[in-house]
């Protein structure tokens, strides 16, 4: 679920990281705006009226809130609805991100700053949909996209560059972000937690959030011009993580029409701990800061209890089977079809994890491969190697992938494929990023997160890479994909190379896998050994 950087430098931008604040305020000042005698976008929602902003062609609305403020006695609450508001609410910036600790240096952020009170969505529309909706219903309808960020469950916001939504809303739909809240405020346990909550459950806040936010676009889209019957959900690494939460989950399953998740699931080689297991963390947290009730808990300073989370030492919260947001284990609700029974696009990418994480530093060698695999595997690494055979370098990078998000996303697109009822398109992305600008050499390969530019549009918004026109050709052709799936449930359109569906048997050996990349090509899948290697060796 994490994104993968050295901290020195940007890996978005291949700057130093001192230069990125210096670099987004070059692109706001130079970002497409409506004129000085523009109109100001308006809509209404349920909680009362918001003025927007035109900007790169669209209407924008931002920093709208779906929920409370979780602040006080609604710290570690379930989300409570937003209260009304009277007049006009201005709706031209983002909302501040949710409490984070500065962890990932590929994370470009455009809120200012971090605070508790940060349940907060942004949507953009094209501009006619919200010009009059009610001149003609049948124009406003457009299907919704929600999409839920990365970053390991403690990290990321609404506000980054590469979600932005205008490119969607171009397309015609009516693109949104949501913040929802991270770490020990999104997913702490507690059995004080549980004993008060009506559902007897506690963590899985951030999950909860979510759900709150699809319930609030389910009330208000017709208000951008959406409609509110045809919602996809997506996300990258923990924000597909979050998609397969939600298809799973009775708070939010009924809502989505669509799924798309890029890199990561809850599935993978251990079961989610309990909430048992969740509760007793929640006690040791809570006996390191000192805090021998709720109230004592809920009167810490924010920014005592993030703090305490730093270090590689500190506790580490994250998914949960609750009994609530989450029955049962993910595994066992998609095995007995109870998710969202909706289409699914999803995969992952080529050097999701590197190589160097098996074979060391040293060099790329059959040697270095077999102590990798002994170190991980002990008595398993012949079976290890036979299953991951060929080339070194490529076996240890595909091997390392795996590890890390590859097969958990696997057994989504397979568990899914076999008991969800409707078409499942699975992909593997390869393109690399080009040089920087500034003559930096071009990756090696499809490392994690960086398809989230290309598949929404937003080559743009990272005006340090050398872009090509061939990777122009594979955004507008990944864009293409996303958007006719969100608009149809199938990503196959005019100019796009066919995109087969999965059948009812599954992810395995010679069914449908689409290559993204340069040469974007449907292939029979040929990774089965990779999968049911692992497989044997997982938890149910």
């Amino acid at each position: 679920m994490r994104h993968h950087a050295k901290p020195a430098r940007h890996p978005i931008l291949g700057l130093p990281a001192a230069l990125v604040p210096l670099l987004l305020s070059a692109c706001a000042a130079t970002a497409p705006q409506a004129g000085p005698g523009a109109a100001v976008p308006a809509a209404t929602v349920a909680a009362g009226k918001l003025a927007g902003v035109q900007e790169n062609g669209v209407h924008a609305f931002k920093g709208i809130p779906y929920a409370a403020a979780p602040v006080g006695a609604l710290r570690w609450q379930a989300p409570q609805p937003a209260p009304a508001w009277d007049g006009v609410r201005q709706a031209a910036a983002f909302g501040p991100r949710c409490m984070q600790l500065a962890l990932f240096a590929d994370m470009v952020f455009r809120s200012s700053g971090v605070s508790e009170d940060c349940l907060t969505l942004n949507v953009w529309t094209p501009a006619h949909a919200v010009d009059d909706p009610a001149a003609d219903p049948a124009a406003g309808k457009l299907p919704v996209l929600v999409y839920f960020y990365g970053g390991g469950l403690v990290g990321g916001d609404a506000s980054e560059p590469r979600y932005d939504g205008a490119a969607m809303a171009r397309q015609g739909i009516v693109a949104i972000t949501v913040n929802y809240r991270l770490g020990a405020f999104g997913f702490m346990a507690h059995p004080a937690l549980s004993a008060e909550s009506p559902a007897k459950a506690s963590g899985n806040y951030g999950f909860m959030d979510q759900a709150a936010a699809l319930h609030w676009v389910r009330a208000n889209a017709a208000a951008f011009g959406g409609d509110p019957r045809r919602i996809t959900i997506a996300g990258e690494s923990a924000g597909s993580y979050s998609v397969s939460a939600q298809m799973a989950s009775p708070l939010a399953r009924e809502l989505i029409a669509g799924a798309i998740g890029e890199s990561g699931a809850l599935f993978g080689m251990n079961p989610l701990p309990t909430l048992a297991a969740g509760e007793a963390l929640g006690q040791r947290f809570a006996a390191g800061l000192n805090a021998a009730s709720l109230a004592e808990l809920r009167a810490l300073p924010a920014a005592t209890i993030l703090q305490t989370t730093a270090g590689p030492a500190a506790p580490r919260f994250g998914a949960i089977v609750d009994g609530y947001v989450l029955p049962r284990q993910p595994a066992a609700i998609y095995a007995a079809g109870q998710q969202a029974h909706v289409p699914l696009l999803a995969g992952w990418n080529s050097d999701e994890g590197g190589a160097d994480s098996i074979l060391g530093q040293g060099a790329t060698t059959e040697a270095a491969f077999s102590a990798g695999l002994e170190r991980l595997y002990g008595r398993q690494a012949g079976a290890a190697r036979l299953a991951y055979a060929g080339d070194v370098e490529r076996a240890a990078r595909e091997l390392a992938s795996d590890r890390f998000i590859g097969f958990g996303t696997w057994r989504w697109i397979d568990a899914h494929a076999r008991s969800g009822g409707q078409p499942v398109y699975r992909y593997y992305y390869t393109q690399p990023r080009p040089a920087t600008r500034a003559g930096g050499p071009a990756a090696t390969g499809a490392g994690h997160s960086v398809e989230i530019e290309y598949a929404l549009g937003n080559l743009d918004g990272n005006p340090v890479y050398a872009w090509t026109d061939a990777d122009r050709a594979l955004s507008r052709q990944l864009q293409g994909y996303f958007a006719n799936f969100i608009k149809t449930g199938n990503p196959n359109g005019a100019g796009l190379p066919q995109w087969p569906a999965l059948g009812a048997q599954g992810a395995g050996n010679g069914s449908p896998l689409m290559v993204l990349g340069t040469d974007s090509r449907a292939i029979e899948a040929a990774d089965g050994a990779h999968h049911a290697f692992h497989q044997q060796l997982a938890m149910p």
